[in-house]
C-alpha cells in the first residue's frame, strides 16, 4: 500500500501536469513532425513548469498553502479528464496516418536493447520509495522546501548554506510536503528523469533509429539519481525540453515558429530559475537563434517567456544583496553573507570533486564517426550542443553533477558512439575469421555498422520518422558482446533492485533503522528536534540538517561558519553561543573529543544526549 499510495499520488500529479500543459500547448497548433508521444511528454513538462510558476507566485504573496496546492492539482486533473477523449481520438488518427511510415519490425539488436532498458529501469522504479538520505537533499534542498511549506512564502533562510539560490524546482518539493510525506519529493525528482527518458527516446526515434533511442534512454536512466530530492534531473529535463522546442522552431514555417521559440525560452527560464549552471546554455542558444530569427517581436516574446519563471530570483538577489547570482557572483558584485575565504573554499571543494563522467558517456567522443551525423541535421545540432557543454564543463568545474543538464543528449550521442565501437569490433572479428577476405568491400566502420544495426547499412530511412529496416543476423563476435551486456545488466539490475526494495521503510521503526544506518548523526539530531527548546548549533553534521531542529545553525561557510566558533576556548565559546540564544551544540563523535578534552569544558557544557556517531551538549546557564 505504501508503494501504491505514492505512485497513485504521482499519477494524479502527472495527469494534472499533462492537463495544464496540453491545454496551453494544443493552442499553439501541431508541432513539426507531429509525434503524439513526444508532444504528450512536452505537454507534461510544460505543465510541470506551469505548476512551478504558480507555486512561485503563491509563495511571493505568502499563499503557498495546502488548499491552494490541492486546488491547483484538482484543476489540472479536471483539465486532463476533459481533454482526454479528444486526445485519444487524435492519437488513433495519428497511428493510422503514420502506419506506413511507422517502425519497422523489431530486429535482434532492438529486442536486446529493450530488455537492457527494462533491466536498467527496474531499480529506478523502487529507488524513490526510500526515506531522504542523500547529503545535499538533507543539507539544503529539503530544509528549504520545508521552510517554504511551513511559512507559505519564499523567504531567505540565512542558516542554510545557499539561502539566495534560485529554487524553482524545490517549490515542487514544498508543495509535496504540504500534502504528503517527505518521500513524495523523491517522486517529483524521479519524474524529471522519467520524462527526460521519454523525450530522449522519441527524439532519437524521430531523428535516428529505434536502437539508438533504446540505448540512449537506457544510458540516461542508468545515470539518473532517483532516490533523492536533488534538482539536477529537473534542470536536465527543462534544458532537454528547450532543445526539443528549439528544433520544432527550426523546422516550423516562419509564420508559426515564434510560438516554439517562446516555449523553448520558457523551459530555459524554468531551468535558470532552478540552478545557476543552466545559464551557461544561453550563449549557445542565442547564437543558434540569431542565425535564423531577427524579428524584434519574436525576441521580445521569447525574452518575456524566459523571464517569467526566472526573474524573481535574480531580481530579489540584485535588490537585496547587489549580486544577482549570489553567492557565485561575489567576486564581481561584492561579498554579502560569504567572505572571500568562503568563496575560495567553495571553489576548492568543487575542484577536489572534479572527475570524469560515467564511462557510459565516453563513447560520445566517437559519435562524429556515426553516419547519422552526416544524414541528420538534428543529430549535428545535438552534437554541437554536446561539444559546447563538454568544453564549458572542462574549462570550469569538471564536477560531474554540473554536467548533468547535458546528460540526456550526451546519452543519445554516446549511444551512436557505442554503435560505432561495436561496429569496429565486429569488423575486426570478421577479418580474423579463417577464410575471411582481406579485400572485403567497404570500410571496417561500415561493415561493423551492418552487424550492429548502425545507420549506414540498416536500410533506407522511412519518411519523416526516420526508422531503419530490420538488421540481418549478427556475427558471432557481436552476438556474444550483446549477450555479455545483457548478462551484466541482469546481474546489476537484480542486485540494485533488491537493495532499493530493502531501503523502502513504510513503518516508523523501519524508517528509523534505515536513517540511523544511512545518515550520520540522525539519532542525536532527531532527539534534539523533539526536545530542544532553544537554538542549536551543529558542527560537521550538515548531512543530517533536515532531521534536526528547524532551523539549526552552523556551516563551514557563511555567517555561522564553524571557524568562528569552535576554535574558541570553552569559556568564550559558551559565552558567544549563549549570547546568541543557543541552548545546545551538537557535534560528531569523531570531533567531540578534541572539544571536550579542553580545560574547563565541563564547567560550561554538559552532555545532553549521545548515540551512534554524534553527541549533543547543553550550554550551562551559569557560564560566564
Amino acid at each position: 500500500m505504501f508503494c501504491l499510495a505514492h505512485y497513485a499520488a504521482l499519477a494524479l500529479f502527472v495527469a494534472a501536469c499533462w492537463g495544464a500543459g496540453h491545454a496551453l500547448l494544443s493552442r499553439a497548433g501541431p508541432p513539426p513532425r507531429g509525434d503524439h508521444w513526444l508532444s504528450a511528454a512536452m505537454s507534461t513538462t510544460l505543465g510541470l513548469g506551469l505548476f512551478i510558476c504558480l507555486f512561485q507566485a503563491l509563495g511571493i504573496v505568502g499563499a503557498l498553502k495546502a488548499p491552494a496546492v490541492l486546488a491547483a492539482v484538482a484543476l489540472g486533473a479536471l483539465a486532463a479528464l476533459l481533454q482526454w477523449p479528444a486526445w485519444r481520438r487524435s492519437w488513433l488518427a495519428w497511428r493510422v496516418r503514420t502506419a506506413d511510415d511507422g517502425p519497422s519490425a523489431w530486429g535482434w539488436a532492438d529486442r536486446i536493447a529493450l530488455v537492457v532498458l527494462a533491466l536498467i529501469a527496474l531499480p529506478a522504479l523502487f529507488a524513490p520509495l526510500a526515506p531522504p538520505a542523500a547529503f545535499d537533499e538533507l543539507m539544503y534542498h529539503l530544509p528549504y522546501a520545508r521552510q517554504v511549506a511551513q511559512s507559505g512564502s519564499l523567504g531567505v533562510y540565512e542558516w542554510l548554506r545557499y539561502p539566495w539560490f534560485p529554487y524553482n524546482y524545490n517549490l515542487l518539493y514544498a508543495g509535496a510536503l504540504l500534502v504528503g510525506d517527505d518521500v513524495l519529493p523523491h517522486f517529483l525528482g524521479a519524474l524529471a528523469g522519467w520524462l527526460s527518458a521519454a523525450i530522449v527516446y522519441r527524439l532519437a526515434v524521430l531523428h535516428t533509429n529505434r536502437l539508438t533511442a533504446l540505448m540512449g534512454a537506457a544510458i540516461w536512466i542508468a545515470l539518473g539519481d532517483y532516490n533523492s530530492a536533488l534538482i539536477d534531473m529537473g534542470v536536465a529535463l527543462f534544458v532537454l525540453a528547450a532543445c526539443a522546442a528549439l528544433w520544432w522552431w527550426r523546422e516550423a514555417p516562419k509564420d508559426q515558429s515564434a510560438r516554439w521559440l517562446a516555449l523553448a525560452a520558457f523551459f530555459l527560464g524554468v531551468a535558470a530559475g532552478s540552478k545557476y549552471q543552466a545559464l551557461i546554455f544561453l550563449p549557445l542558444v542565442a547564437v543558434f537563434v540569431i542565425r535564423h530569427e531577427r524579428r524584434p517581436g519574436a525576441w521580445a516574446i521569447a525574452l518575456l517567456c524566459f523571464l517569467l519563471p526566472s526573474l524573481y530570483w535574480y531580481a530579489r538577489n540584485a535588490i537585496t544583496t547587489g549580486d544577482p547570482f549570489n553567492p557565485i557572483g561575489a567576486s564581481v558584485f561584492g561579498f554579502t553573507n560569504w567572505t572571500a575565504a568562503d568563496y575560495k573554499e567553495q571553489l576548492y571543494d568543487v575542484r577536489i570533486h572534479a572527475a570524469l563522467p560515467s564511462p557510459l558517456l565516453w563513447a560520445v567522443l566517437l559519435a562524429p564517426f556515426s553516419p547519422w551525423v552526416r544524414r541528420s541535421a538534428a543529430v549535428r545540432a545535438a552534437l554541437v550542443f554536446c561539444a559546447y557543454s563538454l568544453a564549458v564543463w572542462l574549462l570550469t568545474s569538471r564536477y560531474p553533477r554540473y554536467l548533468m543538464a547535458s546528460f540526456p543528449l550526451l546519452s543519445v550521442m554516446a549511444a551512436l558512439g557505442w554503435q560505432v565501437v561495436f561496429g569496429w569490433i565486429a569488423a575486426a572479428g570478421r577479418r580474423l575469421r579463417p577464410g575471411a577476405s582481406t579485400n572485403a568491400t567497404g570500410s571496417a566502420a561500415r561493415d561493423g555498422a551492418r552487424a550492429t544495426g548502425s545507420a549506414s547499412t540498416v536500410g533506407a530511412v522511412h519518411g519523416a520518422m526516420g526508422h531503419a529496416q530490420p538488421v540481418a543476423a549478427p556475427g558471432a563476435v557481436v552476438r556474444w558482446l550483446w549477450v555479455a551486456l545483457l548478462a551484466a545488466c541482469a546481474a546489476v539490475s537484480v542486485g540494485q533492485t533488491a537493495r532499493k526494495i530493502a531501503d523502502i521503510s513504510p513503518t516508523p521503526a523501519e524508517r528509523e533503522a534505515f536513517l540511523r544506518a544511512n545518515v550520520d548523526g540522525f539519532a542525536v539530531m532527531d532527539y534534539l528536534r523533539r526536545h530542544a527548546t532553544g537554538r542549536v548549533y551543529q558542527v560537521a553534521l550538515s548531512q543530517a540538517l533536515y532531521y534536526g531542529p528547524n532551523p539549526i545553525w552552523g556551516d563551514s561557510l557563511g555567517p555561522w561558519r564553524y571557524g568562528d566558533f569552535i576554535t574558541l576556548p570553552p569559556a568564550e565559546l559558551a559565552r558567544k553561543l549563549g549570547g546568541l540564544g543557543f541552548e545546545a551544540i551538537v557535534i560528531t563523535k569523531a570531533l567531540a573529543p578534541g572539544l571536550s578534552s579542553q580545560p574547563g569544558f565541563d564547567d560550561h557544557f554538559a552532555l545532553m544526549f549521545e548515540q551512534d556517531d554524534a553527541r549533543a551538549y547543553r550550554i550551562l546557564p551559569h557560564a560566564p
